[in-house]
């Protein structure tokens, strides 16, 4: 997956449906929240067991969810010009720091 011709795609699907002066990023973020209450409506009510066991309809239905977040993640970051691969890196080695390793046999 190549973000940088993902976020040219989504562009290019706004400008030919004339979508541009809509896509800012407080309406991609609130739009984002909304596909992100349809992901969690899915597990909605399930239990652990089930939510780990969804049946292959569901299954297509949670992708489906889980691209839209991510279609919105894609545009807001490219409107806001943050490098979404160098931000995900720097995320993961703050967590590391902020959340290290168990030590082997410490019982936790």
């Amino acid at each position: 997956m190549n973000i940088a011709d993902l976020q040219a795609r989504l562009r290019a699907f706004a400008a030919e449906r004339r979508w541009e002066p809509y896509q800012t990023p407080k309406n991609l973020a609130m739009a984002m929240v909304v596909e992100a209450a349809e992901l969690v409506e899915i597990f909605q009510w399930k239990t652990a067991e089930e939510s780990l066991a969804l049946d292959e309809a569901t299954r297509v239905h949670l992708g489906e969810e889980i691209a839209d977040v991510m279609l919105y993640l894609l545009q807001i970051a490219d409107h806001c010009q943050v490098d979404m691969a160098a931000a995900v890196e720097r995320k993961l080695a703050l967590n590391a720091k902020k959340y290290p390793p168990l030590a082997s046999g410490s019982g936790d």
